[in-house]
Parts: structure tokens; sequence; C-alpha cells
């Protein structure tokens, strides 16, 4: 019924408006990119290091994977999956720095979990077929709504303008039951002024590891009037996903076929016999390490964003942005012979018997409402550029968990902690970029941003009270030359602050986290020729205060962040692309780093005494940043309808601590992916693609991701990795029909 109604809704936008006499007066250069994205976008006279996106770009790469996997070919990226393929739970690091660092937006709305600060797409899915461009900015950037970037900013932008009617089907399937299906629909500009494009997803697959299924579903809505001087736009869009789970990863003896070690995982942690048969009788490369049938993610995403857009003048223009994110979910789990003094209730009797443990399925809750307003104003005349903007948020959280089932006679639904957390995020910034000659640009960039949180305990520890306010000053500035040879360069200086995210908190009233700070300097020079350019970045990221985990236990026994006094990341990313002929292009990255903490102290248990063993480094390797990330696609037209993508991506050693140490580490790896895509107009649509993809085409296997947990015993360190293992040769098969 639902293809029925945007069929219909099709053909009588279609007849309305050829019907009437086509009138795109109202269109103009600053509907096309609103104010909401030009204030935090960088132009291309701004001295900041960025990569853009356009929807072709977006529209060829999305054939259903998650939006860091249609970022891979960008400088600079690392990805990961949980379930080995790219959909379900990913994750992405820039420059060494993961999401919780990369400030991400949407509509120029903050989009980063206000808490933890992380970035979860899996709850979006297929935000990538609403997206009609990308830019990523690396280092600090310019100043942006939300939590701070400290590695990146990902701005999203799916805020179009379509005044012609369309209807559009892309369908894909692949390895490991994926599927994708996506309707999209817009009704064009209706009588001069109104537009509507909707789209509907559904995506699911069985993972390359073992359980790791996902079921996501997704709906985009959009609404628009315009006039010449102004515009209204609403938009509603939702993601449901249930995931289930394989965070664990895969132990690295059961990885590596070590029966020996995989003895003595089963022994260590006392598994019985479905564990242990689950554990020896699986894949090496897919083992799941969870068994029960519903150990899953289930969460629901409402995303509400209102905007007004006004232009007095050529130069004067001015939006106003509302919106709403409404969350909630759950995580399910079973949970083995567990403790009932860490769930407390009364003691529980029956027949003089006193229950001390019991097995039971829990669900974890998080159920929140994220909102505000974001204002943006901008001046432009022929030799100024002036952005005025500020953001309000405030995030209400409750964390709460129930008992759902046990073994023992807990009361049904038992909520054994429900705990609030309240946050408020504010920020105004000031942007001027002034043309000092035909050659040179100067920008200056100041932000002020200030933050109240209130956390009203945690599970493991519901009697910590948190309160604590912030503010930090960020300024930027920079320099810009180009000239008519092709030749342009700029230097820029960036700082940013970040206050701890929720889980750095948990460390009781003695130890506490302080904010962290980067001084981010980057130099750039880049050549454009006819048929060929080249550019290359310098970059110095200094931090002050950086969080990371070090093993060291805090006052209230949990291993969390600690600040460390100072650190670095000193890098260089050189990008050139080449199309001597019009059949042929190439394009390649590459980004060779220095990551380093310049002095450590790494905390291990003993179990032999019971304390924590210390080991001091200097200048040691940062965990997650390799030295090298190159990438690079050749592209083939032999046909005119026929296209041929060749991908390369290649990342050196990752540590998955802060030791440098090579038993706890990624392996480098090199993998190759194909893409061929054909598409063609007929008289019955108007474009027809048919693309094929071929990932890990040489069925590389290697990890993408990982974590490490070392102990002293019997006088020795003891180390445990644990592995994210990525799919072997895999294949997507799409189908996109646009009329």
């Amino acid at each position: 019924m639902r293809y029925l109604f945007f069929i219909g809704l099709y053909c009588a936008a279609h007849s309305v408006v050829y019907a009437q006499q086509k009138d795109t007066s109202t269109i103009t250069s600053f509907f096309l990119q609103p104010v909401e994205i030009k204030t935090i976008r960088v132009g291309d006279r701004t001295p900041f290091t960025k990569t853009n996106l356009n929807k072709q770009i977006i529209t060829t790469q999305n054939i259903g994977q998650d939006l860091p996997f249609l970022l891979n070919q960008t400088p600079s990226v690392v990805i990961n999956s949980d379930a080995g393929t790219g959909i379900g739970y990913t994750g992405i690091r820039i420059r060494g720095t993961d999401a919780t660092r990369i400030n991400i937006t949407i509509n120029g709305i903050p989009y980063n979990d206000a808490e933890s600060q992380g970035v979860f797409f899996v709850n979006l899915p297929d935000i990538a077929s609403s997206l009609n461009s990308i830019q990523i900015q690396r280092g600090v950037g310019t100043s942006s709504n939300g939590i701070s970037a400290f590695g990146a900013t990902i701005n999203l932008s799916t805020n179009e303008f379509n005044y012609k009617p369309y209807i559009t089907f892309n369908n894909t399937c692949g390895s490991f039951n994926t599927w994708k299906n996506t309707l999209k629909a817009g009704t064009g500009l209706l009588q001069n002024h109104f537009m509507v494009d909707m789209r509907l997803s559904a995506i699911s697959s069985n993972g390359f590891i073992d359980r790791a299924t996902s079921h996501l579903q997704s709906f985009y809505l959009s609404g628009v009037y315009v006039n010449k001087k102004a515009s209204i736009r609403l938009n509603i869009f939702s993601g449901k996903e249930k995931t289930y789970q394989a965070w664990n990863g895969v132990p690295e003896a059961k990885l590596k076929g070590d029966i020996q070690g995989t003895k003595d995982i089963v022994a260590q942690n006392n598994y019985d016999v479905e564990d242990s048969l689950n554990l020896f009788q699986s894949n090496n490369r897919t083992y799941n390490y969870f068994l029960y049938e519903n150990q899953t993610d289930n969460y629901q995403q409402d995303h509400y964003q209102l905007f007004f857009n006004h232009q007095y003048n050529n130069q004067l223009s001015f939006n106003i942005t509302g919106f709403l994110t409404r969350g909630r979910g759950y995580y399910e789990e079973y949970k083995k012979n567990e403790e009932l003094k860490n769930y407390p209730f009364p003691k529980t009797v029956i027949d003089t018997v006193l229950f001390k443990r019991s097995n039971l399925i829990r669900q974890l809750w998080l159920d929140n409402y994220f909102y505000g307003n974001t204002y943006a104003l901008q001046y432009k005349s022929a030799t100024d550029e002036i952005a005025l903007g500020s953001s309000w948020s405030k995030y209400d959280g409750n964390h709460y968990g129930q008992i759902i089932w046990a073994d023992a006679p807990i009361p049904h639904q038992y909520k054994w902690y429900n705990k609030n957390a309240d946050k408020i995020d504010c920020n105004v910034y000031a942007k001027y970029n002034r043309s000092l000659h035909q050659n040179w640009n100067a920008f200056v960039d100041m932000q002020y941003k200030w933050i109240d949180y209130i956390i009203d305990g945690f599970r493991k520890n519901p009697d910590i009270y948190i309160h604590t306010k912030y503010s930090f000053f960020n300024p930027k500035i920079g320099i810009f030359y180009a000239d008519k040879n092709g030749w342009s360069g700029y230097a820029s200086f960036s700082k940013a602050s970040k206050e701890p995210n929720r889980d750095d908190f948990e460390t009781g009233l003695i130890q506490r986290p302080k904010p962290e700070h980067l001084y981010d300097y980057e130099l750039s020079v880049e050549k454009k020729y006819k048929k060929a350019n080249f550019s290359t970045v310098l970059y110095y990221m200094y931090y002050k205060d950086q969080l990371v985990l070090n093993g060291k236990l805090n006052d209230v026994g949990e291993n969390t962040r600690m600040n460390i006094p100072k650190s670095y990341r000193l890098g260089l990313e050189f990008q050139a692309t080449t199309k001597p002929i019009d059949w042929f292009e190439a394009t390649a990255h590459v980004t060779w780093s220095k990551n380093k903490i310049k002095n450590f102290t790494a905390f291990v248990d003993d179990y032999d005494s019971g304390t924590q063993k210390t080991t001091y480094y200097k200048n040691t390797n940062i965990s997650f940043s390799p030295n090298v990330i190159a990438g690079f696609t050749i592209c083939f037209m032999p046909l005119k309808y026929f296209k041929i993508d060749l991908m390369n991506k290649y990342i050196s050693r990752q540590f998955l601590d802060n030791t440098s140490n090579k038993a706890k580490s990624l392996n480098a790896y090199d993998v190759q992916d194909v893409r061929l895509n054909y598409t063609i107009s007929t008289k019955h649509c108007k474009t027809l693609s048919i693309v094929a993809q071929i990932n890990n085409i040489f069925n590389t296997q290697y990890e993408s991701n990982g974590w490490t947990y070392s102990f002293m015993s019997g006088g020795k360190e003891m180390i445990n990795n644990n592995y994210f293992p990525m799919a072997g040769t895999n294949i997507m098969l799409a189908l996109h029909i646009d009329w």
C-alpha cells in the first residue's frame, strides 16, 4: 500500500507542476545552501582542512553499508564494524580520534550523544539516502554546534531543493543475507511555493559474525514553503534498530586456532558446557560469545527540525532553528549466576533457602529528550564575510534497569536503579573572513562555550552525585593565499576545549577528571593543473590533559580514563588527483603521522599481591593511531555507460593500548574492493543503474578493531586480546531506478 501511495503522489504532483506555467524565480543560491549550513561550513578561501562530498558521490557509494563506510576513501579515515560487514554497529576514526571526539551535525543541529559524546549511526539507518552533501573538516576546524571537535567535524546536510517531482527505488541484496530497500519521492515545486520530500528504508543482514543480525528501519519527511525572500522547512525523520550484540569480539587464542589457549579461556572464565561448545565448535573468525536468542540492542530515535530562513537582501541572511531529538530503547542481556547483592531489593527466602545468586534477564534502558535551538546571521560583501551564530541545547536523560525474568523470586519488572541526568550546552561564535588583496584572505573565529551538567548517580555507583560547570574560549585564526596560476595555501591555528563524558565522572568524589584542551596548527599547499591537482597538509595537534585509559583504578574501583599532561599528533596528509583522458581518473591519499604521549604510566592489576603494578613509558604511541593511512581509487569508463572503480585501503599497525606493545596490537592490513556501475537513461525512466560491489576481493583476513586487558599472575603478565574480524570476499548487488 505504501508504494501505491507514493506512486499516486508522484502522478498527482507531476500533473500539477506541468499543467501550470513553471516559475523557478523563487529559487536562489540562498535556498540551495541555507544559512544553517553556510555558517558552520568552510568555503574555498577559508584556512581549514576539508573534504566535500556531493550528492552524486554519496549516491554512487550508498549500497547499504553504514555512513562511516561511505567515508572510507577520504583522507586519514579508519573504519570498523562489530558485525564485520559495515551494517549494524560501526565506528570511524579520523587522524586517530574516535567518534566521541568528532563533532557531527545534521543540518547544523548537534547529533553526538550529549553524555557519552559518541555517535551511533545505527540509530539513523540509510541516512545517506537523504543527504545532498557532506563536509569533513579535519583537525579542530571552524566553530560548530554541539561537542568540540578534537580531531574532525562531519557536517551532514539533507536540506535540498528539488523543484521537479521524482520517484526513486534503490534496492540492494548481497552476502550474509543482506537486503536494503529504499523508496524516495518528492512533489517538486507546487504552486511556486511548496515542496514535500520523503523516504522509506529497510535494511537487514545476518552479519559476518555469528548471530550478529541487524534489522533496521527508517523514514524521512521534509516539507518546505518558499518565497523570494524566505523559507520555512519542517523535517521529521526517525530510525529504529534491533541488532544482536557482537561487541565482545573474538579472543586472540580462538582467532589464531590456539587449542591450549582456548582451553585456558574456558578454565579462566569457568564456562559451562553450552559456552564451551560454542567456543570450540564455532568458526575461528565468526565466533560470538553471546548465545541468548534476544541478546539485542533495541533503540528508536526520532528527530524533529524546524527551520526559518530569511534573506533580507543580496548581502544579509538569517536563520533560526528549533529541534527535538527523542530517543528511547534498551539493551537486553542474559546474565548467568548473578550475585543478587548487586540488585538491591529485600532478601528473598523460600523454604529457609536464601537466594544469593540467580540466572536472570535484564534490560538496561535509556529514555531521553534532547532539544534546543540555533541561530545564524550572515553578511557578505565583495570583501567581507561575517557570520554570527549561537546554539542552546538541553538533554534530559533517564537511565534505568529492570529485571524481566529470574530463577530467584524477584518481583516482575523489578527496577533496581533509576538515575537521571541533565545537561545544558550553550555556545556563541563570531566569524570574520576578510579579503585583504586579490590573492589573500584573513580569517578570525571566536567561540565562547559553557556547559552545566548534573548526574544523579550511576548504575554501579548510585550514590555519586555530580554537578559541574565549564566555560571555554576557543579562538581560531588563519590566512589563505591563492593565485591565478593554480597555487593556493593556508596557515591556521585553532584551539578547542572539551568536557569529560559521562563515564569519566564515575570516579567518586576524590578523583575528578579535568577538561581537555587541543591546540591545532595547520599548514597547507595545493596546486591545480588542467588535468591534475595535488595538496599537502602539515598538522601539529598538541593536547593538554587528554583523557586516556591507563589501567588505573579510581577511588570507587572503576577503570576509567585519566588525564595525561602532554600528548600530540604530528602528521602530513597528501592528496592527488589526475584525469589525463575522459575515460580514466585516479585519486590517492596518504597520511604519515606520529601520535605520541610524552610521559605515560600504565597500571596493571597484580593478582598475586592484590595491588597494581606500574610501568613508565616515554614518548609512547597513542592507541588506535596508525602511522600510515593510505588509499586510492582508479576509475575506468571502457564504455559510455559502464564505469569500473578499483579501490584500495592500507592501514598500518594500531596499538590496542598506550604501551606500544606489539603483542597488544592490530596487524597492518591492505584491502581491495571493486565497484562496477552500469547506468543508462530510457524513455521510461530518467536513470537506471545496476551496481555490483565486490568487497575484499582477495579475501584478506584482517581485524579492524579490538580491545585488551592485562593482569599479573604467577609473576607474569597475562595478556587478553579480543579482536573484531572483518568479512572476507563478499558481494553487494544494487538496482537504482529514478523517474
